[in-house]
């Protein structure tokens, strides 16, 4: 799912397939529409040939009829068959086929007797003279017929030959005739570009295709419109054409058809070059689409990418100077991303300007409480010491009176010097030595230093005896440790001024509990006290720099212990109950990142706030 993850391959994949498609439906649309044409092409020009074929046979037929009358009006022909005489027919039979150039001339007598044939044999000469048609010429009518050969069909056309003009009376008949053989089927090949096939009764007599496909091209005989046939590689359409009206109502393709047939499969392949250029044209269109698509997503994506990459910068780092820069003088320049990129600028100048007013603010409160702490934790002291010196200048002091002035000298100095340090502690910047600690060890040092600082609630130890060293700076988190002990202990002493008037006070020395725990790649230190606990107005303020409850405090040392644990990329949270007691909760990395406490000493050293 990653290939569909950015925003750029979305685009990249939709506008490819979108274009794929597009093109794939119109190749196959114009190769459906180019084939149909195609196939109707080849009915029409079948069609069209069929009709060709029996135009020139009618041709053929009006020629031959035309030379037949002439002939049977000839007086030379006329004397010779009323002598009823074959030998004296015959020369005159011979010397008109010559000028006629038919394949076949019979002359019969009044009676259907032959007395003249050129063209066929005497067995042929006899079945033509008992055909139907030389009885209705000798009933006086023109008529036509076709008969089936060895090697094709032949075409007759007889007409009766009259006494004369004046003497309607019939001497006979003269049959002139035409073959429907291979060499005509050559010859209509070439007029109609198509191969003609001559059959009758179910079998194939003459063709322009080779004898083996003879059985199946009589199967085509006797259908109806035009029908396909495979002819080995190649698949052809025939057009069955019937040459003669049937006489007893049965279909005409039972009698002689001359079958028309037109290759398929070579109008077809004539569309290869078509295909093929379709082809070409639909890779180097899915190439463009594909180039054009890509370039489409590129130019949407890159600025928004660019507008990411420093948004996720500015998410990771908190840094708000950064800004979005686009390049510009490029004709495929987005509008709205550059839109977004300035208004994204304007939103971290107003961010980052809104930050420095608070932290404006935020200073002038701390001078505020600073100021509060330093006029009533510094006149304090220097009121003793006021007073001490007055007492020193009297004349009669005595040694014991001038030993205790001295020492109240001494000791609020000394807590002048706590409360400055703490503030320096506080302002300047935090840098931090890492190196692998022993955290169990380092509990037990810090719960020795809490009972150091004076008498008061012992400290219990809870630790994790399965807790691995983790890397982190121990003087550092030692003294978060020791800051939150000690005001543990002064909760549980009654030190502090959580604990409200008329209310019994709690049983002397509650327990305090300092916990070590580990999950699966963090470490947790827990400092839990069941003194007075915290009211929810004053928890709020915990960790504020300056806020205190005590009587004798700067409100530092929580506010202290907070930056050291954010500074090692840790977290620290306080729960309490008022008169049940409080907990403080840290949690830290066994590994911290190593920019962690680099980033969290160099923001505290500029004063810039830190990402939650």
């Amino acid at each position: 799912m990653k290939l569909i993850s950015s925003l750029r391959s979305r685009i990249f994949l939709a506008s490819a397939l979108l274009a794929v498609l597009c093109i794939a439906v119109a190749i196959y649309l114009v190769n459906v529409r180019v084939t149909e044409e195609a196939e109707r092409t080849l009915e029409r020009e079948i069609i069209a040939a069929s009709a060709l074929v029996e135009n020139l046979r009618t041709t053929r037929i009006e020629t031959f009829t035309q030379m037949a009358r002439f002939i049977a009006d000839a007086p030379q022909l006329k004397a010779a068959v009323d002598t009823n005489d074959p030998p004296t027919v015959q020369p005159i039979a011979d010397g008109y086929q010559n000028q006629v150039k038919s394949n076949l001339l019979l002359v019969t007598n009044k009676s259907g007797g032959v007395l003249a044939t050129v063209g066929a044999s005497a067995r042929t000469a006899v079945i033509i003279s008992t055909q139907p048609a030389i009885h209705d010429a000798l009933a006086g009518r023109e008529s036509l017929s076709l008969l089936p050969q060895p090697d094709g069909m032949i075409q007759l056309v007889i007409v009766p030959v009259y006494v004369g003009l004046a003497h309607p009376d019939i001497l006979g008949t003269l049959s002139v005739g035409f073959m429907l053989d291979n060499a005509l089927a050559a010859q209509l090949k070439q007029s109609t570009l198509s191969d003609v096939a001559f059959g009758m009764d179910g079998q194939i007599l003459a063709a322009t295709l080779p004898r083996e496909y003879y059985p199946a091209l009589a199967e085509r005989l006797r259908t109806v419109g035009i029908s396909r046939v495979q002819l080995g590689t190649e698949e052809y359409e025939a057009l069955p054409r019937p040459l003669s009206p049937s006489r007893d109502g049965t279909s005409a393709t039972s009698g002689p058809v001359a079958l028309i047939l037109r290759s398929r499969t070579a109008q077809l392949q004539s569309l290869q070059a078509i295909h093929a250029g379709l082809l070409i044209t639909a890779v180097v269109a899915v190439l463009l689409a594909t180039v054009l698509s890509y370039a489409v997503a590129r130019t949407i994506a890159r600025p928004l990418a660019t507008i990411t990459d420093v948004m996720r910068e500015v998410a990771v780092t908190g840094d708000l100077t950064r800004k979005i820069a686009l390049p510009h003088g490029n004709r495929w320049d987005d509008d709205d991303a550059r839109l977004l990129a300035a208004t994204f600028n304007t939103l971290t100048d107003s961010i980052a300007r809104f930050q420095r007013e608070m932290s404006q603010k935020e200073r002038l409160t701390s001078l505020g409480r600073l100021s509060t702490v330093i006029a009533h934790e510094v006149r304090n002291p220097l009121m003793i010491i006021k007073a001490a010196l007055h007492a020193l200048r009297r004349k009669d002091v005595h040694p014991a009176a001038m030993r205790e002035a001295a020492d109240d000298i001494d000791e609020e100095v000394a807590r002048l010097n706590r409360i400055v340090n703490d503030v320096l502690d506080f302002a300047r910047p935090i840098h931090f030595e890492l190196s692998t600690v022993d955290i169990n060890a380092l509990c037990r040092e810090s719960a020795a230093a809490a009972l150091a600082s004076g008498p008061g609630a012992e400290i219990a130890l809870d630790l994790d005896p399965m807790l691995a060293k983790a890397r982190t700076d121990a003087e550092r988190l030692r003294i978060a440790l020791v800051n939150m002990l000690v005001n543990a202990r002064q909760a549980v002493n009654g030190d502090g001024s959580q604990r409200r008037e008329g209310v019994a006070p709690d049983p002397p020395a509650p327990l305090i509990t300092l916990r070590s725990r580990a999950t699966t790649d963090r470490v947790r230190i827990i400092v839990a006290d069941r003194g007075a606990g915290i009211s929810g107005p004053d928890l709020a303020q915990m960790f504020d720099p300056y806020f205190t409850t005590k009587r004798a405090g700067t409100g530092l040392g929580l506010p202290i212990a907070k930056n050291i644990v954010e500074g090692l990329g840790g977290t620290i949270a306080v729960t309490s109950t008022p008169g049940m007691g409080t907990e403080i909760l840290i949690d830290l990395a066994f590994d911290p990142p190593r920019t962690a406490s680099a980033a969290k000493g160099e923001r505290l050293a500029q004063g810039r706030p830190v990402p939650s």
